[in-house]
């Protein structure tokens, strides 16, 4: 015993050593330049010139009684914004507000110097139309699907019965993740407390020596792997037969946040675990599998050790698993408000120490970007996997089933496209259990699907973001007056997409400002079809909106009830009279409420008496 605390103190000096003064003063990036703004009707657009090493900037706002603030967006748990565009919403008209823009290098470090202010009102003037130029001949890049990664409770749910209200929670949650992987393209599930001790994962024999069964596991992967869907294997909790302080718990279903009592035996059980999933699947799949070491140790609520304590639990993961197979993929640090992505990006370059993806979280909020940290420490070009993302972190709370949080998801992968792999939303389902199981059905819960697999606003986001065409088009837009945002595609059939949401990180107006209310123009250029169908696609309040259906009154449906949600239950679609292009332009309007999405569909129009089927 003696030995085993000399080494610890030994080997948390060495991370000391290497973890300190990561964030010194002397780090303190410039002020952002040339800020800029643009009135809007209901809103601010804020402009500035990108730092170099910034991975987002934090925006303040004085307004008319003098005071300043650092814009925090209601339900975020993070301040700063990604990019050098910003829509302030939530304004009063009629006041000046000054504005100012500072870069952060990292979550935790010091902000940076602040920009010169701007100041400015919001207009009061009727807004104009959102002009979209598409150029349905010009291919820009190809579709990337961040949301193949999605979130769920624990796995174990898959072996459930049914609850106190009759909802079988096992077989709709299989049914969810099916949902999940047939309509929204999802190939990874993150789920929590694979090792937790409802599976039997390890036990003590009667000599005190560790015995492993991971029977239970694998009857839950293999349930996965029938549908299509991988698992993203989250480490975690501690099973208690390894645990320091099996007392500390965490969620209704008490994981365990302790600690080990042995780092060698917590050691032993990653590669006795990794081993078994080669053994089984082979390591060309188990090859697929990211493995995440633990789940936001940096909240005490879920790691009751210390900074250094994490970094261990880390490296002799990761050490376990490369001996298994150099193939096999590790990472972290899994991190709650996107904090210690610096921390262990330092320490596995100093201690040599494998780093394959770096995952962390945020809620209410767009991703910030970590490659310059990144790369300042040789991960350059590691994939980034934002392993919880959401548009709140609020148990019940109420953004999770309002409208908002569909365009919310669709700013979501504009933001985060081309610069991180995965945007994994929590969770897919709200067969959820952490503070207990849902009092009713809807009950502002995390999941895109309710309990009976209904499809909340947010899923249609997804839906829609899934069912684009391969091909992006080049898009031009002057939105710099709106909160209005856009994506073009096509398909390889010829039929085009345009999506366009309307929307705002600033849960304060969750419920809409109809000075966000917008026309929008979408013209049409390079179109080689003699003629398209056209529909339009809509989730606003009015719309695609299943939670609108139901009494508030209502806790739980009765039979006719569900059957009439049931019948709803589907994107609401509109035919709109053909289109024929002159000289391969065209022009059509929409109007697009605030909170709202619209997808916009070209389809080339088929002579159906003309029309040989292809055998």
């Amino acid at each position: 015993m003696a030995d085993e605390i000399d080494a610890r103190r030994d080997w948390e000096q060495r991370v000391y050593e290497r973890s300190d003064g990561v964030h010194a003063d002397s780090d303190q990036l410039p002020a952002p330049e040339h800020l800029r703004a643009v009135a809007g009707s209901g809103c601010i657009t804020l402009l500035w010139d990108p730092v170099p090493g910034a991975i987002g900037y934090l925006v303040e706002c004085t307004g008319k009684d003098g005071s300043s603030t650092v814009l925090r967006h209601g339900e975020s748990d993070v301040p700063a914004v990604p990019g050098d565009r910003f829509v302030v919403t939530g304004l009063d008209d009629g006041v000046e507000y000054r504005f100012r823009v500072a870069a952060v290098r990292a979550p935790e470090a010091r902000d940076g110097a602040w920009s010169d202010p701007v100041q400015i009102a919001t207009s009061i003037a009727d807004p104009d139309p959102v002009d979209l130029h598409v150029k349905a001949g010009q291919v820009v890049g190809r579709l990337q699907r961040l949301w193949s990664m999605v979130g769920s409770e624990r796995l174990s749910q898959l072996t459930m019965g049914s609850d106190e209200h009759g909802n079988d929670i096992g077989g709709e949650f299989h049914e969810a993740l099916r949902i999940a992987h047939d309509d929204l393209g999802v190939r990874w599930v993150r789920a929590h407390a694979i090792f937790h001790d409802d599976l039997g994962v390890a036990d003590r024999a009667e000599d005190g020596q560790l015995v492993f069964d991971f029977s239970g596991i694998d009857v839950i992967y293999d349930s996965l792997l029938a549908i299509g869907v991988r698992p993203v294997v989250e480490l975690s909790f501690m099973p208690r037969a390894l645990a320091v302080d099996p007392s500390k718990t965490v969620f209704t279903y008490r994981g365990i946040i302790s600690p080990p009592r042995d780092w060698r035996e917590w050691g032993q059980l990653i590669s006795e675990f990794v081993q078994h999933l080669v053994s089984r699947y082979g390591i060309e799949e188990v090859a697929t599998w990211p493995f995440e070491v633990w789940n936001e140790p940096n909240l005490e609520v879920f790691w009751t050790g210390s900074k250094e304590d994490y970094l261990r639990l880390y490296e002799v993961a990761a050490r376990a698993i490369k001996a298994v197979d150099t193939r096999l993929q590790v990472g972290g640090p899994s991190s709650a408000a996107s904090e210690w992505v610096e921390l262990l990006a330092r320490f596995t370059q100093e201690v040599d120490c494998p780093l394959d993806f770096v995952t962390t979280h945020t809620y209410g909020n767009l991703p910030l970007d970590f490659r310059p940290i990144l790369a300042q420490y040789g991960h350059e070009g590691v994939p980034i996997y934002w392993t919880e993302w959401g548009v709140g972190s609020t148990h019940f709370g109420p953004v999770h089933d309002s409208v908002s949080g569909a365009p919310f998801v669709l700013s979501g992968y504009q933001s985060a496209s081309k610069r991180i792999e995965a945007l994994s939303y929590w969770v897919i389902s709200d067969h959820f259990e952490e503070l207990g199981r849902p009092p009713r059905l809807f009950h502002d819960g995390f999941g895109l699907l309710s309990v009976g697999n209904l499809r909340k606003p947010r899923y249609w986001a997804v839906h829609l973001a899934e069912h684009q065409g391969e091909e992006i088009l080049e898009l031009d837009g002057a939105r710099y007056d709106s909160s209005v945002e856009a994506m073009a595609s096509r398909h390889q059939d010829g039929m085009i997409d345009v999506v366009i949401w309307n929307g705002s990180i600033n849960t304060e107006i969750m419920h809409g400002d109809p000075r966000l209310d917008r026309a929008v123009r979408v013209t049409f250029a390079e179109l080689v079809a003699a003629k398209y169908d056209v529909s339009v696609a809509r989730v606003d309040q009015e719309h695609s909106n299943i939670v609108a259906h139901l009494p508030q009154s209502t806790q739980w449906p009765d039979a006719k009830q569900w059957e009439e949600l049931r019948r709803l239950d589907r994107l609401f679609v509109e035919e709109r009279e053909s289109l024929a292009p002159t000289e391969g332009r065209a022009e059509i309007t929409l109007v697009l409420s605030h909170p709202g999405v619209v997808r916009l569909r070209l389809a080339p129009t088929v002579d159906r008496e003309r029309f040989v089927p292809v055998p």
